[in-house]
C-alpha cells in the first residue's frame, strides 16, 4: 500500500504523456494505439520490477525488466515536463495550438531532443568522474595516507560483475592504503551479487576496504548483507569503530534503524584523527560537537537527474560535495553507482582520493 500513492502518480503521467503523444504524432489509429501498446509494456516492465517475480526470472530477464522499466520512467517524467511546458506556452498563447496537434516538424525536435539528453545520460553516468581532496591531520598521522572513498555503489540487476570490476581497477589504480564506503553497496536484492559471485571482485582490491550499512542494505535484508560482506572481505562497521593506520573509523549503523546508537557513544575520547561513515546527510551538526574531524556520507545522488537534483539541494544541508561546520570537514558523496536507470543529468557518478597529510 506505500507504493500506491506512487503508482497513481505514475498512471496519471502515463495518461497524460500517452494523450499528448497520441494527439502531436501524425500517424494512422492503428499505428497511434500500437504506440500506446508500447507504451503500456514499457510501464508494465517498471510494475513487475518492483515485484518478487525479479527473483524467479533468469538472471538476463530480471536484468532486462530492471533496466528497460527504470529507464522507462525516467524518459516518461522528461516527457511530462516537455508537455507541461508546451501546454504552458500555450496557455499564454506563445505556442500555437497546432504545434501539439498531428505536427511532423515538431514530432521530429521532440524525438531527437529526447533522444540526445538520453544517450548523453547514458555516457555521463558511465564516466565516473575523479574527485580529489586534501585533509590535513594536524600533525596527528605518522605518514600520509591515501584514501579512496565511495558510496551506493547499487551493485544488483542494474550494476553487474562487469561494471563492478572496472570499478576495482579504477580503485587499484589510486595504490590507496585504505578504501571506505559509505553505505548501499547492494541495490534492493542479493540474488544478481551471488549468481554473479561479486565477492570475488571486491577481493581484488588491494587495501582494507571498510564500510558502513546503508538503507538499501536493510531493503535487500540486513543479515545477509553482513554474510555477503564478509565474505567480500569487507570490514563492516555497525555502530563500532577500529584504528587503522593511526586514523579511528567509526562506523554508524543507518538511520533506518530508529535504535542505532548515538554518535556521542560511538566516537572515542582519544586524539586521533577521526572519520565517521554515515550513509545519510542529517543531523551533521553532531560530528561537528563531538568534535569528529572529517565524516563521509551518500544516500541523495544528488537528485540523479535534474531537476531532481534541485529538490535534494532544498532538503539537506549539504547533498553532495565538500562542506565544512567549525574544524569538522564533510564529503557527501553523489555515489560512484545509481539505483534505478543508468542515467546522469546534471549530476555525476564520482569517487574521492583523499591525501590525509
Amino acid at each position: 500500500m506505500r507504493f500506491l500513492p506512487i503508482l497513481l502518480v505514475l498512471l496519471s503521467s502515463l495518461v497524460y504523456v500517452g494523450w499528448h503523444i497520441w494527439t502531436i504524432v501524425p500517424l494512422p489509429v492503428w499505428c497511434k494505439w500500437l504506440l500506446v501498446g508500447v507504451m503500456l509494456l514499457l510501464f508494465a516492465l517498471e510494475i513487475v520490477g518492483f515485484t518478487p517475480l525479479m527473483n524467479r526470472m533468469p538472471l538476463g530477464m530480471s536484468s532486462f525488466v530492471y533496466n528497460v522499466g527504470n529507464k522507462t520512467v525516467i524518459v516518461l517524467f522528461y516527457l511530462l515536463m516537455a508537455f507541461l511546458l508546451l501546454d504552458l506556452g500555450r496557455l499564454v498563447r506563445i505556442v500555437p495550438r497546432s504545434l501539439l496537434h498531428d505536427n511532423w516538424p515538431a514530432t521530429a525536435v521532440l524525438a531527437v531532443l529526447m533522444v540526445g539528453i538520453f544517450v548523453y545520460a547514458s555516457v555521463h553516468y558511465h564516466h565516473k568522474e575523479r574527485v580529489s581532496l586534501e585533509l590535513d591531520s594536524g600533525g596527528r598521522l605518522q605518514r600520509p595516507l591515501t584514501v579512496v572513498m565511495a558510496s551506493d555503489l547499487h551493485i544488483g540487476y542494474h550494476n553487474r560483475r562487469a561494471d563492478l570490476a572496472g570499478w576495482v581497477d579504477m580503485i587499484n589504480a589510486e595504490h590507496p592504503d585504505l578504501v571506505l564506503v559509505a553505505g548501499d553497496i547492494v541495490d534492493f536484492s542479493f540474488r544478481p551479487v551471488l549468481e554473479e559471485d561479486m565477492a570475488a571482485e571486491f577481493r581484488r582490491l588491494e587495501a582494507p576496504v571498510y564500510a558502513c550499512l546503508g538503507n538499501h542494505e536493510f531493503y535487500a535484508g540486513e543479515p545477509d548483507a553482513e554474510r555477503f560482506y564478509r565474505d567480500a572481505g569487507i570490514n563492516l562497521l555497525i555502530d563500532s569503530s577500529v584504528v587503522v593506520g593511526g586514523v579511528r573509523i567509526v562506523g554508524r549503523d543507518d538511520r533506518t534503524n530508529r535504535n542505532r546508537k548515538s554518535l556521542s557513544e560511538l566516537v572515542g575520547g582519544d586524539s586521533l584523527y577521526s572519520i565517521v561513515l554515515d550513509h545519510q546527510p542529517y543531523h551533521l551538526e553532531e560530528a561537528e560537537q563531538q568534535g569528529v574531524d572529517f565524516q563521509l556520507s551518500g544516500h541523495t545522488h544528488r537528485g540523479q537527474v535534474w531537476p531532481l537534483s534541485w529538490v535534494t539541494d532544498a532538503l539537506y544541508e549539504c547533498s553532495w560535495g565538500s562542506h565544512q561546520r567549525g574544524a569538522t570537514h564533510y564529503y557527501v558523496s553523489s555515489g560512484l553507482g545509481i539505483w534505478g536507470a543508468k542515467y546522469r543529468i546534471g549530476t555525476q557518478s564520482e569517487y574521492v582520493v583523499a591525501q590525509i597529510h
